[in-house]
């Protein structure tokens, strides 16, 4: 059938994935550095995309396509766990983004999510996530989440750490944040053991 449905001009895409993190059909993804149109069936032509992309990559068209598949959508949805969000590293995390509107922010030390089996399904689902570790990463995590906590709508934080001493690293900077930015937000802090249980 014709319809209406986006058209992605790669020269112009950065791949900062906005748009594969506005899209609530998961219809975009990022592939290779640029963002694709992964399903003619996942996009229902309604561009949520459209706005959140800064470089004026996405516009529509109307061309042959298969028709939008709502079922196909939710099954996709219901199978998968997705990040809401790229960049995760915090290092490299932009300090405003629409997807931190009325976030459940998750914090998290880099070796949870190979500690943790069940990661994606307990701790990412539904959060924005951000990940990095202390001892490697040359950056005052306390001031970039400072950033963060105080410029966007952010409803709660989950700081997910390992048992080691140098995790103690990321949940002081994730507390000083919270108490620099003058709000007051929910947070809890899970601890995870080296052997992969929650403690």
């Amino acid at each position: 059938m014709e319809r209406k449905i986006i058209h992605i001009d790669e020269e112009k895409c950065n791949g900062c994935g906005l748009c594969a993190n506005a899209c609530h059909e998961n219809a975009l993804a990022i592939v290779d550095g640029k963002a694709k149109l992964i399903r003619d069936d996942y996009c229902d032509g309604m561009g949520d995309c459209l706005p959140n992309c800064p470089t004026g990559a996405i516009t529509f068209e109307t061309r042959e396509a298969a028709a939008y598949d709502e079922a196909a959508v939710e099954a996709n949805k219901n199978k998968k766990t997705q990040l809401n969000n790229w960049p995760v590293q915090l290092k490299l995390a932009p300090t405003t983004s629409p997807y931190f509107n009325g976030a459940k922010l998750l914090v998290a030390a880099d070796c949870t999510a190979y500690a943790y089996a069940k990661f994606h399904q307990d701790f990412i689902r539904g959060k924005v996530t951000l990940i990095g570790c202390p001892k490697l990463d040359a950056i005052n995590y306390a001031e970039k989440l400072t950033e963060i906590i105080r410029d966007n709508d952010i409803q709660s934080v989950t700081i997910v750490r390992m048992e080691v001493p140098c995790c103690g690293g990321l949940e002081m900077a994730v507390r000083n944040a919270i108490q620099n930015s003058g709000k007051f937000l929910p947070w809890q802090v899970v601890t995870i053991s080296t052997t992969g249980e929650i403690l």
